[in-house]
């Protein structure tokens, strides 16, 4: 099955694709339709075209297709994956989740930033919390003020 692993993306892609195309049918528009062309054309155009791209793909990876490694990859697939790294991850990814909305966004960014470092080997404990902080910070700032898009503070609201 190693050699046919691409056929998991060509579920992927069906799956997909019927979930738009299954959202795109049902979605209710009798207010919002104004002629010929209304908000369920793009999501059924997308969808068709994800079911055909799975199709197309299933096909040539049946008939020994695949996909080759860029020339700059340096990807050893006889390795095992780095489960620690990944599982680390994703906790550092739940935890900041999870303390986003009672600690906000720049002290669950900056644990997330930091945590993530962490996951990836950097082991500078003098600098990398400081530069997660800086970077939390100014995400926050972008997002909130620049962008307009509204982070959830936490309790550095007044402060910020």
């Amino acid at each position: 099955m190693r050699e046919h692993s691409e056929l998991g993306v060509c579920v992927l892609l069906l799956a997909l694709g019927v979930l738009v195309l299954t959202d795109a049918l049902t979605m209710d528009v009798d207010i919002t339709q104004r002629g010929p062309v209304g908000p369920k054309t793009v999501p059924i155009v997308v969808g068709v075209g994800l079911l055909v791209i799975a199709a197309l793909l299933a096909v040539d990876v049946l008939r020994g297709g695949h996909g080759e490694a860029e020339g700059g990859e340096d990807v050893d697939l006889s390795e095992p994956a780095d489960w620690r790294t990944v599982l680390l991850l994703a906790g550092v990814f739940l935890g900041s989740a999870v303390l986003i909305e009672p600690l906000g966004f720049p002290v669950a960014g900056a644990l997330l930033f930091w945590g993530a470092a962490f996951a990836l080997g950097s082991r500078r404990l003098d600098k990398d919390p400081l530069v997660a902080a800086v970077l939390s910070l100014f995400t926050y700032a972008v997002f909130n003020n620049l962008l307009g898009v509204p982070l959830p503070g936490g309790p550095l609201m007044g402060v910020l």
